[in-house]
């Protein structure tokens, strides 16, 4: 049995939430769902606001870690 044939066997055990997850997971390997994440991206851009993006900047900076590359 080929390796495509037993994934199909296993997807077909799943319940149908779990085949849900699987069939998003699957679908992000594919050409369209990398253009609906982009897609999503652009729809998110620019719904800050000036002062929201600021306050987000602000925290980010105070609060995240820094990666020191010169730290390994």
């Amino acid at each position: 049995m080929s390796e495509l044939e037993l994934i199909v066997e296993e997807l077909k055990t799943l319940p149908p939430e779990k085949l849900h997850d699987a069939a998003g997971y699957i679908h992000g390997f594919s050409e369209k769902g990398r253009a609906d994440r982009r897609a999503a991206l652009d729809r998110a851009f620019g719904c800050l606001t000036g002062d929201e993006a600021r306050e987000l900047e602000e925290a980010i900076e105070a609060s995240c870690e820094r990666i020191d590359t010169a730290d390994w």
